[in-house]
């Protein structure tokens, strides 16, 4: 394979569509994560924002990234830096991660993580999403072992999956084997860092582009129009109150890239929902996050 690269520091930086672009996206994108890597986290707001946008043009292929070895070895004998490492990367993001888990509750096996990672994307990969989302909810605000089997058992229960066949799937074949097949990816194309993405349009024979670290949310979108070579116009925005009641559990900081707010017009906006019973605000160590209330 072959692609251009895109690199940077790990610093923050209404429609309509027809019937075939609705029935096959035409552009891929490969997205590397590390469940446990607080800058894959901070992409969160950015994904949302161009699936929003511009989603009816790709499809998301999530694909855990790192080596065996690195996955095998548990990180805490660094505890204290990268506890320093996640607060400073959570007060600069807006997106909480708080490094007290590792003098508190250090995760034990980064392997049994990525492993559960894809024994949920066998139920499809929409649960998996669900999932990998819930796993970082649980490290980065609850301070939770996420390689612990009972964490990961409640977190399959929250993202809605067959939780029966999740405990089976867990200690499964299909499940290693699709994580070295994620390993062998990584490797075949040249992905050495978390986060990293990598888009192909899928109806040209040009070489994909690969984007390593994060970027200001118009360097996507930039990329985004050159492979589909048209420069189409982002679809409406749903109401604030449509998408929390779709994505449940948000941040401050999601919000606020999505909607173009500032920090504290997002918190002015949301104490109206507030107010309404429709949600409630969640204390973390950084920033804010908000919860959808079915009332």
């Amino acid at each position: 394979m072959s692609w251009k690269s895109l690199e940077s520091s790990n610093e923050q930086q209404g429609t309509s569509t027809g019937f075939f672009d609705l029935l096959k996206r035409p552009i891929e994108m490969y997205v590397f994560i590390d469940p446990l890597c607080p800058e894959c986290w901070s992409l969160e707001p950015i994904l949302k924002k161009l699936t929003i946008e511009y989603g009816r043009f790709f499809t998301i292929r999530p694909i855990v990234s790192g080596n065996l070895a690195s996955l095998q070895q548990s990180n805490s004998s660094n505890s204290e830096k990268l506890k320093k490492v996640w607060d400073n990367t959570g007060s600069r993001t807006g997106m909480c991660c708080d490094g007290d888990v590792w003098l508190e509750n250090p995760i034990s096996s980064p392997l049994a993580t990525a492993v559960a990672v894809k024994a949920a994307e066998l139920q499809g990969k929409k649960a998996g999403m669900r999932f990998l989302r819930k796993v970082q909810e649980y490290v980065f605000l609850e301070k939770k072992d996420i390689s612990d089997e009972k964490v990961l058992i409640e977190c399959a229960e929250k993202s809605r999956l067959d939780v029966k066949e999740f405990e089976k799937d867990l200690h499964s074949e299909s499940a290693r084997k699709a994580l070295q097949c994620d390993i062998k990816l990584t490797r075949e194309m040249e992905v050495d860092s978390a986060p990293s993405i990598v888009v192909f349009n899928e109806s040209e024979e040009e070489a994909g582009l690969k984007i390593t670290g994060i970027y200001s949310y118009e360097v996507y979108v930039k990329v985004l129009k050159e492979m589909l070579q048209k420069d189409p116009k982002p679809s409406t925005k749903p109401s604030l109150e449509d998408f929390l009641s779709h994505y449940r559990f948000v941040a401050n900081k999601e919000i606020s890239v999505v909607y173009d707010w500032t920090e504290q017009q997002t918190k002015k906006e949301m104490k109206k929902l507030v107010l309404k019973q429709k949600a409630r605000e969640v204390p973390v160590k950084h920033g804010a996050f908000w919860e959808y209330t079915d009332i």
